[in-house]
């Protein structure tokens, strides 16, 4: 296990390298100058000129590069051009939001997909296969946009049953967290619970047709745990790999959704630094979703040998 993990660190390093490279170079080949709007309506050429001298953006774009590489091995992402305070700062005050949206939202999706997988497979061909496909098609054509304004207008308008928007840290307010939650987290859950159905079926269906559960079913196993011990054991590698990548895609950001809920996460994070050309926060927003992606990618390595004992000697 250790040796597993030991090999997926050493391949994060140049992962982590290129991706901050790139992202530095795409960001400095945007148009536009962040100097000019924090100069004011002035725009005195000495104050930008100072502005440019502080940020050291009159060097080398390598230099640039380098020595903001540097700051980063060593904790420190900088400061924001706008505010002045240090990106790291703005990373972890949105970080808990954005981690707080996704834990609930793949709760949700696991927690409809894999059953509604699982059904579809044992009732190939049969009207339960075909409404659950049918959820599946719903759920990846609905625009999130569309359904979280839709469950604004049911719940908290019409019904008012939950608040429409805000945030609220789960441990200073649990219930009034749940729910300002519910509707986002379901808004981007049933978007997922789709993916992850459709996963679960294909793997489940292919499983199920293996020698080793014809074997089992022959003995006379009972059919619950034919399906719930030998094959979704083996069918989960594949959902795991997907669930991973999918969490790993929320703490990037649901821009729509934390917009149309005011939740101050990652994503109202990253668009108002990109308006603004606010190079250091997106440096940092970006360099920090590729070491969770990174980081989900090793949980599903290790969830792989946890849940297919064949992997532990390979």
């Amino acid at each position: 296990m250790l040796a597993l993990i030991g090999r997926r660190v050493l391949i994060a390093i140049p992962t982590l390298f290129l991706v901050s490279l790139f992202v530095f170079a795409l960001q400095r080949a945007l148009p536009g100058d962040p100097f000019l709007v924090i100069a004011g309506e002035e725009r005195d050429p000495e104050v930008i000129a100072r502005l440019r001298e502080i940020y050291r953006m009159d060097d080398p774009i390598v230099v640039q590069f380098f020595a903001w590489l540097g700051q980063v091995v060593q904790g420190d992402f900088g400061r924001s051009l706008r505010t002045g305070e240090p990106v790291l700062n703005l990373i972890l005050q949105k970080l808990p939001v954005t981690i707080q949206l996704a834990t609930a939202s793949i709760i949700i999706a696991i927690g409809i997909g894999i059953p509604a997988g699982i059904l579809a497979a044992r009732r190939k061909g049969t009207f339960v296969d075909y409404s659950t496909s049918a959820l599946a098609l719903s759920g990846l054509s609905i625009p999130n946009f569309w359904l979280g304004i839709m469950l604004i207008l049911l719940f908290s308008v019409e019904l008012k049953l939950l608040p429409p928007s805000g945030y609220e840290s789960i441990f200073s307010n649990p219930w009034g967290a749940i729910e300002r939650l519910i509707m986002p987290a379901f808004v981007l859950g049933g978007g997922l619970a789709a993916f992850i159905m459709r996963h679960t079926r294909s793997a489940m269906l292919e499983v199920l047709r293996s020698d080793y559960i014809r074997t089992a079913r022959a003995k006379g196993l009972d059919e619950r745990k034919v399906v719930n011990k030998h094959a979704l054991a083996n069918a989960l590698v594949p959902i795991i790999t997907l669930s991973t990548l999918l969490f790993g895609e929320l703490l990037a950001g649901a821009v729509l959704t934390e917009q149309i809920f005011t939740i101050p996460g990652f994503g109202k994070l990253i668009v108002d630094a990109v308006f603004n050309r606010d190079y250091g926060v997106v440096q940092g927003v970006v360099l920090c979703t590729a070491i969770g992606f990174i980081f989900m990618n090793l949980v599903a390595d290790v969830l792989y040998v946890l849940v297919n004992p064949r992997l532990r000697t390979a």
